[in-house]
């Protein structure tokens, strides 16, 4: 070493102890927000450093106290700090989360282990449960035996784990698999630029569909623009935090109203996706904004807007707003190209080179008509950007990689929530659609319904005959109800409707009397005449059971705002019950409607 280290050694060691010594430390939080709703989860503790000196930031604050090893004391005025900071606000009935960082080698400390206590929490009024330990994957885990044992202790008194920087690490996924967090923090580099990077796009919806199967949450860290909020949110990130939402703060600050819009906004957009077939979506759902030239703009400066962004693909040439042309990177190079292409081009205006025989469509045309036109147009147009109107005036674009993707992805989604037999949207749709009309306040009705003695009949007649009952009850509710309501089947003989306004359960007389008299031609004749089929019951018993009818029980919003399709299902199937008892006359077992949960 030589003496100039040595000074500098010396002079990080004096300030690294001045820093500590005289709590030259503050807290600022950042908050962690629903990508559904912008509802505020919790919020990030974060280290800021009071004294200007060689060392620059926090990092580079804990990396010097390492070496020196003197973590636990910085370790314990930041941590220290942040709950004083946090006390104010983490009161009971306040119950956001509090993210506070954590170094795995120091969490396995003895002097760690009695300093982090129910006991110390209590003298800040914070309840174990809202404590969440952010353990970064940047730092080597120098005892994962005797670490993963402190999670394990950490996790039974109630505190709540995440892994930091999730992505960024080598080991990331053998750790996700020893600690089984509550949280994954996806790493803001993973995040950056998702909205255009095919691959990282590819990373995180990978990443959301482990987090279902293993019931980790994730959030996404390091959120700067609105187009990867747009993402995260279309991909089901069910949690983000940055700079587009919200800077550190030293107050706790409410979300800004232009933040919770543009989620309103991008949440319905994607319900709407999620909720319709290639058939059914507009194509306005699938906009994004490209750039703009008026006709007289020339080509030598249309050149440098490409020149400027690498990632502009075309511009669209509007005139008094509506679109009369548009020329892609691509033939813009080959009109410029040769010996003299751009000299002889350069001062003439865009209008004489622009493509004038363009796909442009209504913002309200349907995915399936625009992809089909994409697809017939002559093979050196194919693959040309789409202009997309309102009303004749420019709206926006969506390229052909774009529509094709999305067309695959919502047959592939469409097949996936579709229940076999009937077509109709299945429980993952039932669940998504359920939560927006709960979360919405506009008035809505949602009714089940199922057939009774369903089983028996199948026990006779076979399971065959059985899905064609259950097929006859979906084109009856399909013709009653495809323009009013969303129908969605969620399983065996069990159905759930929508409704967008507050109606009774007479509403659904017709349909039981239509079903009932329809299903008659499934049995054969003696049944009938009888009108009762034989055969065992639950008990092995033979029994005479009555030919199927409709049960249909149904809630709305007028006396009862239910705070969770929980609650929901919950009322129904009481409900459904006591309607089957009043047909039956005898005691029915209630049934949990668990699929729809």
């Amino acid at each position: 070493m030589t003496a100039n280290d040595a000074e500098i050694t010396n002079e990080l060691r004096f300030l690294l102890d001045y820093i500590i010594k005289n709590e030259k430390i503050k807290t600022v939080f950042q908050p962690i927000i629903s990508l559904r709703d912008g509802s505020i989860l919790g919020h990030e503790a974060l280290s800021r450093i009071t004294y200007e000196c060689k060392i620059k930031n926090a990092e580079m604050l804990f990396h010097v106290a390492e070496k020196f090893n003197r973590l636990w004391s910085l370790d314990l005025l930041c941590r220290t700090k942040a709950l004083e900071a946090a006390f104010e606000f983490m009161i009971p009935p306040y119950s956001k989360k509090l993210f506070i960082n954590v170094n795995p080698n120091i969490i396995n400390y003895e002097t760690y282990k009695k300093g982090f206590t129910r006991s110390f929490l209590e003298q800040h009024d914070i309840a174990s449960e809202n404590v969440i330990f952010e353990i970064t994957e940047k730092n080597v885990i120098m005892d994962l035996k005797g670490f993963i044992a402190t999670i394990n202790n950490y996790k039974n008194q109630n505190f709540k784990i995440a892994i930091d920087d999730g992505g960024a690490g080598y080991s990331g996924l053998n750790l996700i698999s020893d600690i089984r967090p509550n949280y994954l923090k996806l790493d803001m580099k993973l995040i950056r630029n998702i909205n255009s990077d095919r691959m990282k796009y590819a990373l995180v919806k990978g990443m959301v569909e482990f987090s279902k199967e293993s019931n980790v949450s994730l959030i996404a860290e390091g959120i700067e623009t609105y187009e990867e909020l747009d993402t995260l949110a279309s991909l089901e990130v069910p949690y983000g935090q940055g700079y587009i939402i919200q800077r550190p703060n030293e107050r706790i600050l409410e979300i800004a109203p232009e933040v919770l819009q543009a989620l309103k906004a991008i949440n319905l957009k994607k319900n709407h996706i999620l909720q319709n077939s290639v058939s059914s979506l507009y194509i306005n759902n699938l906009s994004i904004h490209a750039g703009t030239v008026s006709p007289d703009e020339v080509i030598a400066d249309v050149y440098d807007k490409f020149k400027r962004d690498q990632k502009c693909f075309g511009l669209c040439i509007v005139e008094d707003g509506c679109p009369i042309g548009i020329i892609s990177r691509e033939k813009m190079a080959v009109r410029l190209s040769g010996q003299y292409g751009f000299t002889l081009n350069a001062r003439r205006p865009i209008s004489e080179i622009m493509d004038k025989e363009f796909l442009s469509v209504d913002h309200k045309t349907p995915v399936s008509i625009v992809s089909s036109t994409a697809m017939s147009r002559p093979n050196d147009k194919t693959y040309d950007f789409i202009v997309i109107t309102e009303e004749g005036k420019y709206s926006g674009v969506v390229t052909i990689k774009e529509l094709l993707m999305k067309t695959t992805e919502l047959e592939v989604s469409t097949a996936k929530n579709q229940n076999p037999l009937t077509g109709l949207p299945g429980n993952q749709t039932i669940e998504r659609r359920l939560d927006h009309t709960l979360s919405s306040e506009d008035q809505y009705s949602v009714a089940y319904i199922d057939i009774d003695n369903f089983k028996a009949y199948n026990d006779v007649y076979g399971f065959e005959k059985g899905d064609l009952v259950i097929k006859l009850l979906a084109d009856i509710l399909l013709s009653a109800l495809r323009s009013s309501a969303f129908i969605g089947h969620v399983g065996g003989d069990d159905f759930l409707v929508i409704f967008s306004s507050h109606v009774t359960e007479s509403f659904f007389d017709e349909i039981r009397i239509d079903f009932e008299r329809s299903v008659l031609s499934l049995y054969n004749k003696t049944d009938v005449e009888n009108g009762y089929v034989r055969t065992y019951n639950r008990h092995g018993e033979m029994e005479e059971f009555p030919l199927l009818t409709l049960t249909a029980v149904l809630v709305n919003n007028i006396e009862h705002n239910f705070s969770d399709r929980f609650q929901l299902t919950e009322t129904l199937a009481s409900l459904k019950k006591r309607a089957k008892e009043n047909k039956s006359g005898r005691p029915v077992k209630t049934e949990k409607i668990s699929s729809v949960c």
